[in-house]
This record gives structure tokens, C-alpha cells and sequence, in this order.
């Protein structure tokens, strides 16, 4: 038996379904799945750590919460363990080594898997048309406030029946949709259905073999829908199955070790990344994530996006919590020379975009060493993609839901709904796991950087962590069954071509009902923010570690908020009392 799997319950009651099934026992089954799929990818000294976790929940019917056959709770959970079993390794280094108590809690380790959907802003969520009113429009070129426009990313049917293809258009539609004969706007098309109809009847002319010859002359995103097995198949698929969920590798060896900071922070704890300057160069929400977990334990985290560059307005709520964000264009020469002057001191760098696109810019792994190797100071470089950064598909670009098409979790979902069909999961999990991963990544780098010294480069990918996910297995037909009974049957009306919007709405919907403690007012926190000029609701830290306190010392902002300089920056006392 493994150590972790004795791991105590802390006020985990153990509650077991009928059949004998327990959250619980899930995810210590899936933490030593982990553990052995990420074997190397983590320093030795966080299995003492592992072994002493406890975990809480208010579970006590022991069902899973999401309407999914797929285990992301346990896998989350598991995630969050192996980051905080890093972040406790850390505290060791700057605190001297000992034991500490972790307690990873499950209703909010559920909740980070769709925190963009809890968050609010003036107490409206994301589904409130009225909460545009108090968000920047970063949705450059409409693409997500046009209707027409958004269900130019969505799942439909091909020519052949039993084949379907995620048509995606990104942050731009027009494209996409003139590569199946449509026009890129459409103002007569307003209702849901008939613009769902109006694109899957171009989709259906096509077969997904010919949608994919005409995906890549165009440069989409769009990704045929397959089954696990039938991804495992595929050169890339075989190639990525043997790859860890995150990967770490050194760039070079020469710098010397760089002690942490001492914690100069104003949290009621030290803090433990206190004085690590990041750099995020992310979109949307799985970069976003790698930064919002580095800044959940006191890094200064800087997201700098384009301001030519489309983003989702209110992922910008929860992905930019506790940063601060600026707008630089990385193509205009006083521009660049703001960003490498912030590179003399950054020891993270996050790429959220596809490999090759910031070294085009001059800015991958091996070109900023050569910007920073006169300070004899090493860096971490995280990069996270759709498909991985192996195997023939890496340069592809891609989402979430693109992810989820192609390794099987969309077949898996409908086929569990009693569908023949496939149907995109609830909410981006995904891309919040991978953001997970990314975060264990840059820790590790940063721990590894202390104890011996030099540069490493970090990887992972929305593919890898579907791959952790799918490995898991799924809950059997008896466990599925119960979720349906439970559940409002409304969520098991969706179909294939049903948006993520609306698949996100219904399962909000029924969870509510059957699963009230995901919702409770101790998962979340309030603060003003300047950058909306309102209170901003976000969901509390997963985790807990003895001697610490992990917790955003700022509410967020949108995008271009800041100013691009280290200096100045505030923590809002509200956030404190987290």
C-alpha cells in the first residue's frame, strides 16, 4: 500500500453511496495514479508531506457533485494535494523542515473546476447580460457577444452520422465560418436554435475528414470528436500517452541557487512565494490559472496581454485575481523595451500560446536567458498548450472544448447521459486542471532553482490532463444511473450541439438543488476593486498548509489595469480576512 493512502479523513465523514462508492476512496485511488503517472516530476520530499494530508468535505450522501460519469473532483483533489504537498516542501526550505498539517477541502477543490461561474462582479455572474456594463470589452471582434458569432465554436454533426466535429473559430468566428460557406456575421440570426441549425446544416456537407483538410489550410481550430480509444490510436495520441501530466526539464545549470525571499508580506502568515516576480503571458483561462495559483501564495504576478489581442471579458474576474495586469504590444519597439526591463528581475515566465508563437516574438525558454543571463540568476518557464508540446499535433491550436473533443471526455458525457452522441462536459475543467499542473510546475522549478541552482522549463497541456482524467475510468452505470435519478432531467435533454453556455446553465441549475454545499457562502470572498469600481465574489483557496497562509492579497481587474513596473503595489485589507 502506498504512504498517502493512509492518509487521515480530517472531518471527511466517509459518507459511501449505496453501492460502496466514496469521493474519498476516489481520490486516493486517483493520487496514487498520479503520483505514479508523475513520477520524477516532483521532488522526493513531498511524499512525507502527501502522507499526512486530510480532507473535508459536507458530502453526506458520498455521490459525486457534477453530473459526469467523469471523476474531476478526485482528479482535482488529487492535483491539489501534489501542489500542495510542493508548496509545504518550499515552507520546509525557508521555514526549516516539519511536519505540517494539509487539508485539501472537496466542495471547494469541486468549486475551482468552475470558479469563472461562481465568480461575480456588482453581484451579477457571468450569465447576467447586464453585467457587460461593468467589464472592459476585450471581445475584439465580437465573437463572443454575437450569438451567431459564439456557435461558430461549437460541437456538431458531419456528413456521416456517427461522426462529429467541434467547429471552433477562437476569439474571431469569421474564418470559421466562411470555411464551411457562411458568412462571418449574420444580424437576422438572433434565436439559439435557428443559429444552431443554420451552421450544423453547412457542417453536415462536409465529412470530418474533409473538415479537417479545410481546418488546416485555414488555420482553426476545430478537432474531430473521438473516442479514448480511438485517440489513443492516432501518432500524437500514443505519443502523448507517455508523457507525464507535467513535465519539467533543465535549460541549463551554471546559475547558482536562489534562495526564496524572506516573506515581507502583510498576510497573517508568511507567505510563501513572497517576493517571486511573475511574468504571465496567458489568455482566457488555463494560463490565467497557472498565475492565479502562483499569486494565491504571494507571488507578484503580472499578466500582460495585447491590447490588439481578443480575451473573454469575464474570465478576466477570477483568471486576474490578486495581479496586476497591463497591456503591452510585444511588436512595438518601446513596448518591448518596457517588458525586457521587467524581465531583469522575473523569476517565472508563463506562455499560455502555442509553441513557437513568443519565440517568433523573441521571447521563448532559450532567448530569455540570453536577455537575463548576466544577472546569474536562473528562471522558470512554464508553457501550456491544447495538445502538448510533442508529437504532431503540438503546433495545433486549440481550447478547452477542443481538448475534451479530441481525447473522448465528450463521448464519455453523452454516452453517460444516454445519448449515442457526444456532449461537451460542464464548465472548463479542464482548462482549470491544467492550470493546476502548470502552477505544480513552476513550484517545482522554483523549488529545484533554491536547492541546486539553474534554469528549467515546465510543460504540460489541456490533452495531458484529459488523458490523467480518462485514465481514472468512469463512474460505473449503477453510480450513473443514481446521478440521473438525482439530477434534473432537463441536464439529460442536452444534445451534441448544445453550447457550453448552455450546458454550463443547466448543470449550475441542477447542482444547486442536489448539491447546496458547493454553494455555501464560507467558499467565498469578497472585495472592492478599483479596476471594476465594484465588489468582485471569487472562490477561496482549495488548500490548506500548517505555518503558511495561501490567499490573494488583491481583488481583481481587468485587463490593462496597471502599469508595467514591479513598484506600488497595493493589498486590499478585505482579502485579508479570507
Amino acid at each position: 500500500m502506498s504512504p498517502f493512502l493512509g492518509a487521515e479523513n480530517g472531518n471527511m465523514n466517509g459518507a459511501t453511496t449505496p453501492h460502496g462508492y466514496t469521493l474519498l476512496e476516489g481520490t486516493r485511488s486517483a493520487l496514487e495514479h498520479l503520483l505514479s503517472r508523475a513520477k520524477g516530476q516532483f521532488p522526493e520530499e513531498c511524499l512525507l508531506h502527501i502522507a499526512k494530508v486530510s480532507f473535508s468535505t459536507a458530502n453526506n450522501s458520498g455521490n459525486p457533485y457534477f453530473p459526469s460519469p467523469l471523476k474531476q473532483t478526485e482528479a482535482i483533489s488529487a492535483i491539489k494535494v501534489v501542489e500542495a504537498s510542493v508548496a509545504a516542501a518550499i515552507a520546509d526550505l525557508s521555514q526549516g523542515a516539519r511536519e505540517r498539517s494539509i487539508n485539501v477541502d472537496l466542495e471547494r477543490a469541486s468549486a475551482y473546476l468552475f470558479s469563472a461561474y461562481l465568480a461575480t462582479v456588482g453581484g451579477m455572474d457571468k450569465a447576467n447580460p447586464n453585467v457587460k456594463k461593468l467589464l472592459k470589452d476585450t471581445d475584439l471582434l465580437q465573437a463572443q457577444s454575437i450569438l451567431y458569432r459564439r456557435l461558430s465554436a461549437n460541437l456538431y454533426q458531419t456528413k456521416n452520422p456517427n461522426q462529429y466535429f467541434h467547429l471552433h473559430g477562437s476569439l474571431e468566428a469569421t474564418r470559421a465560418l466562411n470555411m464551411i460557406g457562411l458568412e462571418g456575421h449574420r444580424p437576422d440570426l438572433t434565436e439559439y436554435h435557428e443559429c444552431i441549425k443554420v451552421i450544423e446544416d453547412r457542417v453536415r456537407q462536409f465529412t470530418a475528414d474533409e473538415l479537417e483538410e479545410l481546418n488546416w489550410k485555414n488555420k482553426q481550430a476545430g478537432v474531430t470528436c473521438f473516442k479514448f480509444e480511438e485517440f489513443q490510436a492516432t501518432e500524437h495520441g500514443q505519443l502523448l500517452m507517455h508523457q507525464p501530466p507535467w513535465k519539467l526539464d533543465t535549460l541549463e545549470t551554471e546559475s547558482p541557487p536562489i534562495p526564496f525571499p524572506e516573506s515581507l508580506s502583510r498576510a497573517p502568515r508568511p507567505q510563501l512565494l513572497s517576493g517571486i516576480r511573475v511574468l504571465e503571458l496567458c489568455r482566457v483561462i488555463a494560463g490565467p490559472a497557472m498565475g492565479r495559483g502562483l499569486a494565491e501564495y504571494g507571488a507578484q504576478v503580472i499578466k500582460v496581454t495585447s491590447p490588439n489581442l481578443s480575451d473573454v471579458p469575464f474570465f478576466q474576474v477570477d483568471g486576474n485575481l490578486s495581479k496586476h495586469a497591463t497591456d503591452l504590444n510585444l511588436r512595438d519597439p518601446q513596448d518591448r523595451k518596457t517588458f525586457e526591463e521587467l524581465l531583469q528581475s522575473v523569476d517565472v515566465v508563463l506562455d499560455g500560446y502555442r509553441p513557437g508563437s513568443l519565440k517568433r516574438l523573441g521571447y521563448g525558454p532559450q532567448q530569455i536567458l540570453e536577455l537575463t543571463k548576466h544577472r546569474q540568476r536562473g528562471i522558470v518557464y512554464v508553457a501550456e498548450n491544447c495538445f502538448g508540446h510533442v508529437g504532431p499535433w503540438s503546433s495545433r491550436p486549440g481550447w478547452q472544448q477542443i481538448a475534451d473533443c479530441v481525447t473522448g471526455v465528450a463521448w464519455h458525457q453523452g454516452l453517460a447521459m444516454g445519448l449515442d452522441e457526444p456532449v461537451v462536459p460542464p464548465f472548463p475543467m479542464s482548462d482549470y486542471g491544467t492550470g493546476c499542473m502548470g502552477t505544480i510546475a513552476a513550484l517545482v522549478g522554483l523549488y529545484k532553482r533554491a536547492k541546486v541552482g539553474g534554469s528549467y522549463l515546465g510543460t504540460t497541456s489541456l490533452c495531458q490532463y484529459d488523458i490523467y482524467l480518462l485514465e481514472l475510468g468512469v463512474y460505473d452505470e449503477e453510480l450513473m444511473g443514481k446521478l440521473r435519478d438525482q439530477h434534473d432531467q432537463e441536464f439529460f435533454e442536452l444534445r451534441h450541439n448544445d453550447s457550453v453556455d448552455e450546458v454550463g446553465k443547466r448543470a449550475l441549475k441542477t447542482m444547486r438543488r442536489v448539491h447546496p454545499e458547493l454553494f455555501e457562502e464560507r467558499h467565498m470572498q469578497e472585495c472592492f476593486s478599483k479596476g471594476y469600481n465594484a465588489k468582485v465574489r471569487t472562490v477561496k483557496p482549495v488548500v490548506e498548509i500548517e505555518g503558511t497562509w495561501n490567499g490573494f492579497l488583491r481583488s481583481s481587474r481587468p485587463n490593462g489595469f496597471d502599469q508595467p513596473t514591479w513598484d506600488g503595489w497595493e493589498v486590499d485589507e478585505d482579502m485579508l480576512k479570507a
